[in-house]
């Protein structure tokens, strides 16, 4: 029987390496096989090890979720406590309080919904952050909510509301249509309809969505509505107005949930998340999403073949809009290697069943 290998020493995590756009998969598949070489050999010296099923429209992402199992972070649906997580990192007390992220944002609107803009595009500064939460902590304050500056598109909002709110990912909404993802929008059939979730209004995911029917989801509807008549008069926005710049006319709630008191996480390889096959997609960008494929071989892809070849044991994690598959290093004899899940296939093929 041969030795156990040890716990991986580094893991790598690639979202939207396959994504529900009608546009990728003819992208994929255009890719030359030069644009996964050092991929294709690290695969060849794995095995799978894991496979995250999800459905199109969870609120959590495969990614997310990865990175969570990974923490021992298990949760329902919506409810991976992201911000909870940060506020222990930062040196906060481990009481089980909850938390979720806030995003200010800007909602582009059109004739039927409005889509969200990714808030890097705001090129929001530390003053303009400050100054709109402190006019918004008030409003906050009457539903039992506490905001602290995180950095300028990410803030930690503190409430007992947030415990049992679930709440759809940045990830999720980003280029999209917001209005199913949310809080209290209701099941999968009252946010997508009955049959599958089109692209521009369902983004992707895992788990079964449940009814959000809490008090706190009604809430944080009125906060938003109040929120937006406050942002669109703020000094703030007009003076960005007049620098040709996005308003901040929103927020986004997300990473809700709470730790338990006796939380304690596992013990992590060193751990890289590359984002750069996300922001190509979210830019509905196929020219850059291919080009990110193979910067990614060339740069992460043939560190860790270096390192697996080395006798490092190492972890990839393949992620899509629904589903995710790890793999790990594996002590594989010629015929096992021959018969590997990647073999010599295109990797669009295995991309394809995420």
């Amino acid at each position: 029987m041969p030795a156990a290998l040890p716990p991986p020493q580094h893991h790598w995590v690639l979202p939207f390496a396959a994504c529900a756009s009608d546009d990728w998969l003819p992208a994929v598949r255009a890719m030359p096989p030069a644009a996964s070489r050092h991929l294709g050999k690290l695969l060849q010296g794995m095995k799978l090890v894991h496979t995250d099923s999800g459905d199109v429209r969870s609120l959590t992402p495969p990614h997310e979720r990865v990175l969570a199992r990974a923490l021992g972070l298990q949760a329902p649906d919506g409810l991976i406590p992201w911000a909870a997580w940060q506020h222990l990192q930062g040196g906060g007390a481990p009481a089980a309080r909850a938390w979720a992220f806030i995003t200010p944002c800007h909602w582009a609107m059109g004739r039927e919904h409005a889509t969200m803009t990714d808030p890097a595009a705001l090129d929001l500064s530390e003053a303009e952050s400050r100054t709109l939460l402190a006019a918004m902590q008030p409003y906050f304050e009457t539903y039992g909510i506490t905001l602290h500056y995180a950095a300028p598109t990410r803030w930690l909002a503190e409430g007992e509301l947030f415990r049992d709110l679930p709440s759809a990912s940045l990830d999720r909404v980003l280029g999209r249509n917001v209005d199913p993802w949310l809080p209290g929008t209701g099941s999968v059939e009252a946010r997508f309809g009955a049959g599958p979730p089109q692209t521009e209004t369902a983004p992707a995911g895992g788990s079964v969505l449940h009814e959000v029917k809490s008090v706190g989801a009604r809430k944080m509807r009125l906060l938003q509505n109040e929120m937006q008549m406050l942002l669109y008069t703020h000094a703030v926005n007009d003076a960005r107005a007049t620098n040709r710049q996005l308003a901040v006319n929103s927020f986004w709630i997300s990473s809700s949930g709470a730790l338990p008191d006796t939380f304690h996480a596992k013990a992590q390889p060193d751990t890289a998340v590359s984002r750069s096959l996300a922001h190509a997609a979210f830019s509905d960008d196929w020219a850059a999403y291919t080009q990110a494929w193979t910067a990614l071989d060339a740069s992460e892809g043939a560190r860790l073949l270096a390192l697996q070849q080395g006798g490092a044991t190492v972890r990839l994690s393949l992620c899509g809009e629904s589903n995710a598959f790890t793999f790990e290093t594996a002590k594989t004899g010629i015929f096992s290697r021959m018969k590997s899940l990647f073999g010599q296939q295109p990797l669009s093929v295995l991309l394809e069943q995420l």
